[in-house]
């Protein structure tokens, strides 16, 4: 028999992730793969990032994960998000040469000394005395380990399903598992059906750019790893076009053909991700939708349509495409499809993402409900951290909802849990203001250097980057600007108006449209600074007003997070509350007050009814 520390299931995003973080930290990891040729594929669109998820990259990134270093590396295109917006909601989006993001991954696998990469599919998990002790293969191997993270994606008992036609398989013609459901089963974990679905790749050769609008890239390029260095350039066109009146008419006319409708498909699909279908029958007046034609890669002839996720049968399909601008001689190279799957109710879980009734057991990404590879490889790198921590008999790492946005993707699954596949969006975000993606270094690294991810070289950039920013913050708020006929003349052509007596350098960065490169010419302190360091003067000056009320927030929000509760409490004996509370809060045993008055199911007076309880129990001395 084979011995691990710890086993990883899947080397999907959320495996990957899981696995690197493992063995990063000292523990001797298996990463068991059903096939290797599947290591990380984007089976969607070969993009990462993306309004919200871009500060998940980041975060993963912060952490000591993988993820940022291997789309900057690959990406063909990037772009900031959100620009016209505050710099809240501003989110990073490449998209990657597809086989180029699996072999970097693979290389970085491979790379590490402490891990283990092999193809094979977990049959069985073996327990004792409700703690995980190994797993064994379909092909018979017994293998032992402490702790397991769970990573299946899309695959368990997955079924891909097109107009009249279905099979049980995984995406892009890959195999689906077909014992891990049962395995899980077999230990009491009730599992769910869930749908995603995919638009085809039409061949290169067959479209028409010139009748669609070309989508740049940035100029400047943003990394998503705050490790990279050196000149970043795009390497490819992206382009826009749009569905129209006789499209949505060849969609309603063969409705009855697709499967949602024709009730072949039981799972749960993602409200935020619709079919183009949904989209014609649920937003009936809007007469286009928008449809992005993006490369799989630069060695490949597939082009992807972004926003025309389909299950429609093959002969509607290539119909409603030969209407639409720019694809009229489109032939397809592959068809969409729609896929279920099983998966967890994330209820199961703790905030570490280990099980609530198996010790040792881990579960990340699509498994847990969720959908994207960026969500997954958040949910990756935290099981992994803490799997690692629970085999080194460590306390497990949580993220809070006022720390980063995987602690708000995760607290949402655990405490609300989800009945659709879970998207993050920075609407989900309380605090977004304080958890940009530009500060997820600040935030972060300290938390992936503790843990033994994040390197020392890491550490020492965050630090100098965080002290040069308070520096420059100090001075110009020290830095008075004399009246002069230059400054009335800078105020003017910067669309100021003049003003009377010296000004606060600090209070001219608040002003709309002046930021601290422009004080170069005004400044007699002034001084080059990085790119970095620049957007953190000018966010942290011009937004301090609303950052220090997210900031009190934020105090009230840990008080209760630091309130906490007994565990293994029966809540059921507690008079005051209501039985609806009773039950969660028994099933669910919260970790805090805080996450007590997260759980559906229990409203403000519950809580009122466990402060009076909390303060009784602490008069009495328990």
């Amino acid at each position: 028999m084979d011995r691990f520390d710890i086993a990883v299931v899947g080397a999907g995003h959320a495996g990957c992730e899981a696995a690197l973080a493992c063995a990063r930290m000292g523990l001797h990891t298996l990463l068991l793969t059903l096939n290797l040729d599947a290591i990380a594929l984007m089976p969607c669109n070969p993009a990462i990032g993306g309004t919200g998820k871009g500060h998940l990259v980041r975060e993963i990134d912060a952490l000591g994960g993988e993820m940022g270093r291997a789309i900057d590396d690959t990406f063909i295109q990037s772009r900031m998000l959100n620009t016209g917006k505050g710099p809240a909601v501003h989110s990073l989006r490449a998209q990657a040469d597809k086989r180029a993001y699996q072999q970097r991954m693979k290389r970085a696998l491979f790379a590490e000394r402490n891990l283990e990469v092999r193809q094979g599919e977990c049959g069985r998990i073996l327990t004792e005395d409700g703690a995980v002790t190994g797993i064994t293969t379909t092909t018979g191997a017994q293998i032992a380990c402490s702790a397991l993270v769970l990573c299946s994606g899309v695959y368990m008992d997955s079924r891909i399903i097109i107009g009249e036609c279905n099979w049980w398989g995984g995406p892009q013609g890959l195999l689906s598992s077909t014992h891990l459901a049962g395995a899980l089963r077999e230990l009491g974990i009730p599992l769910r059906r869930f749908k995603t679905g995919t638009p085809p790749r039409i061949d290169e050769a067959s479209i028409d750019f010139d009748e669609m609008e070309p989508q740049p890239g940035d100029e400047t390029i943003t990394p998503f790893s705050f490790m990279t260095g050196g000149e970043l350039r795009n390497r490819a066109q992206c382009y826009l076009t749009y569905t129209n009146e006789q499209t949505h008419e060849i969609i309603r006319r063969n409705i009855h053909r697709a499967p949602m409708y024709a009730g072949t498909i039981h799972g749960t699909g993602a409200r935020y991700c619709p079919s183009i279908e949904d989209k014609i029958m649920r937003f009936a007046d809007k007469d286009r939708h928008q449809l992005f034609l993006e490369p799989e890669g630069l060695d490949t002839n597939e082009w992807y349509v972004q926003g025309l996720s389909t299950s429609l049968p093959e002969d509607v399909q290539i119909e409603m495409l030969h209407t639409i601008p720019g694809l009229r001689r489109a032939r397809v190279l592959r068809l969409a499809y729609a896929i279920e799957y099983e998966c967890i109710d994330p209820l199961e879980l703790r905030a570490d993402l280990s099980h609530r009734k198996i010790r040792g057991l881990y579960c990340a990404g699509q498994i847990n409900g969720t959908s994207g590879y960026e969500e997954a490889g958040a949910q990756g790198i935290l099981a992994g951290i803490n799997a690692a921590r629970f085999v080194q008999g460590k306390e497990s790492v949580i993220l809070g909802r006022d720390q980063a946005y995987t602690g708000v993707l995760v607290d949402d699954l655990t405490t609300k849990g989800t009945n659709e596949p879970y998207r993050m969006m920075t609407s989900r975000c309380e605090y977004r203001l304080l958890l940009r993606q530009d500060n997820a270094d600040l935030r972060l690294t300290q938390i992936g250097y503790d843990v033994g991810l994040a390197s020392k070289e890491r550490l020492d950039r965050m630090i100098q980057k965080r002290e040069k920013t308070a520096e420059v913050i100090a001075r110009l708020k020290k830095t008075w600007i004399a009246k002069s006929g230059t400054r009335d003349e800078w105020l003017e052509r910067h669309g100021q108006t003049a003003a009377e007596g010296s000004v606060c350098a600090a209070d001219l960065l608040r002003r709309p449209g002046i930021g601290y490169a422009d004080l170069a010419e005004i400044d007699p302190h002034y001084e080059e600074l990085s790119p970095e360091v620049r957007e953190q003067v000018d966010i942290s000056l011009r937004y301090e007003g609303y950052i220090d009320k997210e900031r009190r927030q934020v105090e009230s929000f840990r008080r209760a997070e630091n309130t906490l509760l007994p565990q293994g409490f029966d809540y059921m004996t507690l008079d005051g509350l209501r039985i609806e509370a009773r039950q969660k809060l028994s099933a669910h045993q919260p970790r805090s007050l805080g996450e007590a008055g997260r759980i559906s199911g229990v409203s403000p007076g519950d809580i009122a009814v466990l402060m009076v309880w909390l303060e009784k129990r602490s008069r009495e001395g328990k």
